[in-house]
């Protein structure tokens, strides 16, 4: 996990629901993470999978990722090289699952009423902080086993840190 991202801001506004980050009509058919990043936002924003580039931002308002518990939200996030997601809020099911996938999820009210569409944007996820040209905003870094199942690049990864090393190797097998 990058500890400085740096990226454009995508800005949306509030109550940006699961079925609307990654749309629901995909949720059987589609299992590639390539394929699920082709996707994102399509339904709210037809040009975002198109124009988005790893390291972008997307700022939101209150509950992002509200509504079904679909892990794919965030997941397609991650494939298309999302940054972070900055919001007033998150949906508590959505935030659990960016964590899970290493899509840092950035609780900072100022910073989403501030940050415009197209802004440039650095996040140092170890300072706790997010600078644009004239403004920075402070935000509590992550801390404890959130920070580090980041820097491990999602749970799944950091569940291998904690184990033995010889069971690590066992979870490898029966995954393949």
């Amino acid at each position: 996990m990058a500890d400085l991202i740096e990226g454009r801001v995508w800005k949306y506004g509030d109550d940006v629901n699961t079925d609307v980050i990654f749309p629901g009509k995909y949720t059987y058919t589609i299992t590639d993470p390539a394929e699920m990043a082709e996707h994102a936002l399509e339904d709210l924003d037809p040009t975002f999978a198109e124009r988005a580039q790893p390291g972008d931002v997307i700022v939101a308002g209150k509950n992002f990722g509200c509504g079904s518990s679909r892990e794919q939200a965030a997941q397609c996030l991650v494939a298309k090289g999302i940054g972070a997601v900055i919001a007033e809020s998150f949906g508590r099911i959505f935030y659990r699952n960016a964590i899970n996938n290493a899509l840092p999820a950035i609780i900072c009210p100022a910073a989403a009423k501030a940050l415009q569409a197209g802004d440039r944007v650095e996040v140092d996820l170890d300072a706790g902080m997010i600078r644009t040209e004239t403004e920075v905003f402070s935000f509590s870094p992550f801390t404890g086993t959130v920070a580090e199942i980041l820097d491990a690049g999602g749970l799944i990864p950091a569940v291998r840190q904690w184990v033995a090393p010889e069971r690590a190797a066992d979870l490898q097998k029966s995954e393949e």
